[in-house]
């Protein structure tokens, strides 16, 4: 059967896809454990760390804008007036304290 397919496969990535599949199956009759610790499994994975960082903070900054506006428009919710407060307020303000000064 693995025959039939590999002489239909049009290309050196296709003939891989189906020996690895095979492979796999094979381990899984056997009851051999495959790990796949390192194997680029998706596409995610094909993406550069540094762009997935910038990405990362593209999207924070657009929901901040986004909450931003919300309070501007008139939405008083907690959780957007807690936004608007870490946003503004320097760091050195917003920090914690364990309630022995109140």
């Amino acid at each position: 059967m693995l025959v039939t397919y590999l002489e239909a496969s049009r290309d050196l990535y296709e003939t891989k896809s189906i020996l690895f599949g095979a492979t796999l199956e094979v381990c899984r009759i056997i009851g051999a454990n495959v790990s796949t610790a390192g194997r680029a499994t998706g596409q995610s994975s094909a993406i550069p760390a540094w762009r997935r960082r910038i990405e990362e903070r593209i999207a924070k900054a657009r929901a901040l804008i986004g909450r931003l506006i919300c309070f501007r428009s008139g939405n008083n919710r907690p959780r957007i007036v807690g936004t608007v407060r870490m946003a503004f307020v320097p760091a050195e303000y917003n920090a914690k304290t364990d309630g022995a000064d109140r």
